[in-house]
C-alpha cells in the first residue's frame, strides 16, 4: 500500500509542484520580465525553470516540514495509519493555500463544486482550495507581469517616437530599445528587486 500511495505522489508531483506552490507564479513572473526585457532567450527556459524551482524549494520547506513532522514520522514509527497520516498532512497544506487564495475564486469552486460555503477558511476542502489557489495564483502572476512591463514599454514609445521623428524608417526601434532595457535593468539590480520582492511577498 505505501508502494502504491509513494507512486501515486510521484505520478502526481510535477502537477502540484507546477500548480499548487509558488512555481507558478515564479514562473509566470520570469517569463513576463524576459518579455518585457525584450531579450527573448536569454536567460534560457532552463534557467528560468531552474531558478523558479530553486527558490519553490527555499519557500515550500517550512511547508514541507510541518508535513515531515506531523504525518511522515508517526507514520514511519508506526504511530498512525496511512488515512491518519493522509488526513494530519492536508492541515499543513490548507494552511499554506488559504493563505494565498481570493475570495472570489474560494465563492466560484464553491459554486461549481455545489458544497455549502463554510464558516471560515479552516473547513474548506482541498478540491476547492487547489483549483482556487491556481486562479488566485495566475491572477496575481499576470498583475505582476503587467507593472513589470510598464517601464520597459515607456522605453519602447521613446526610443520609436524618437526614431520616427528622425525617419529613421528603415530601423527597427526594437534593435535601439533592448539595449537601453538591459541598461536599465542592469543599473537598477533588476533581478534582486524582482526575485526580492517575489520572494518576500509570498512569505507569510
Amino acid at each position: 500500500m505505501q508502494i502504491l500511495l509513494l507512486l501515486t505522489v510521484l505520478t502526481l508531483l510535477p502537477a502540484i509542484v507546477a500548480s499548487l506552490t509558488p512555481f507558478l507564479r515564479l514562473l509566470i513572473v520570469l517569463h513576463f520580465l524576459r518579455q518585457a526585457v525584450g531579450t527573448q532567450t536569454a536567460p534560457s527556459n532552463q534557467t528560468l525553470l531552474g531558478l523558479a524551482l530553486f527558490l519553490t524549494i527555499v519557500l515550500m520547506q517550512p511547508v514541507a516540514d510541518q508535513v515531515h513532522g506531523e504525518a511522515i514520522l508517526p507514520l514511519q514509527n508506526g504511530d498512525i495509519s496511512q488515512l491518519e497520516a493522509l488526513d494530519k498532512a492536508q492541515g499543513p497544506i490548507k494552511k499554506y493555500l488559504s493563505s494565498y487564495v481570493r475570495e472570489q475564486d474560494v465563492a466560484l469552486m464553491l459554486e461549481v463544486t455545489a458544497q455549502p460555503r463554510p464558516r471560515n477558511l479552516d473547513e474548506l476542502s482541498l478540491r476547492v482550495l487547489m483549483p482556487a489557489y491556481v486562479l488566485s495564483e495566475l491572477r496575481i502572476g499576470f498583475q505582476i507581469g503587467a507593472v513589470l512591463f510598464l517601464p520597459f514599454l515607456v522605453i519602447d514609445l521613446l526610443v520609436a517616437s524618437i526614431t520616427l521623428s528622425l525617419g529613421m524608417i528603415q530601423l527597427p526601434p526594437v534593435m535601439i530599445s533592448v539595449p537601453f532595457k538591459l541598461l536599465l535593468f542592469v543599473l537598477v539590480d533588476g533581478w534582486n528587486l524582482v526575485v526580492g520582492s517575489l520572494v518576500k511577498g509570498l512569505v507569510r
